[in-house]
């Protein structure tokens, strides 16, 4: 499974084992719901800034959030088995990433995990937006977070 990592901020530092633990996060979410090895995901770092101007764009929402995601197979359905399959973006704001956290009293690391397995699960389908889907999203948030042994404490 493909992870592909695309930094487009500098007011926050990303290095190599921020990298693989959300790279870790993406295949665990991609492996648990069985998706092939050949699946791709892009993930993309900015600023409150920049995810403003995506939200509002796109969601009509004239402030920063925390994720977004882009799905290139919504409503589709997978490829054959010879087609490359590229699920889409996790869009995810490392500034609001660093404030989540320190709001919610857990690690930096932690918050941008739980965000990009969020976004991923977005990207195949799941959403919140009614009780029932929300607690089964959770659900599969906690689940894949504490396979990466970053539970809640």
């Amino acid at each position: 499974m493909s992870v592909l990592v695309n930094n487009l901020q500098k007011k926050v530092a990303v290095d190599e084992s921020l990298i693989g633990l959300l790279s870790r996060a993406v295949q665990a979410v991609l492996k648990d719901e069985g998706y092939r090895e050949d699946a791709e995901v892009s993930l993309v770092f900015v600023d409150d800034d920049y995810i403003q101007e995506l939200n509002k764009k796109y969601r009509g929402v004239d402030s920063p959030t925390d994720v977004l995601s882009f799905a290139m197979l919504e409503g589709e359905s997978l490829p054959e088995e010879e087609e490359e399959v590229i699920l889409g973006d996790v869009v995810i704001s490392l500034e609001t990433v660093g404030r989540q956290a320190r709001e919610f009293g857990h690690s930096f690391q932690r918050e941008a995990a739980y965000l990009t397995v969020h976004g991923v699960l977005h990207l195949l389908g799941y959403d919140h937006q009614e009780e029932e889907n929300h607690r089964k999203m959770r659900e599969r948030e906690e689940d894949v977070l504490a396979g990466l042994e970053l539970s809640r404490q």
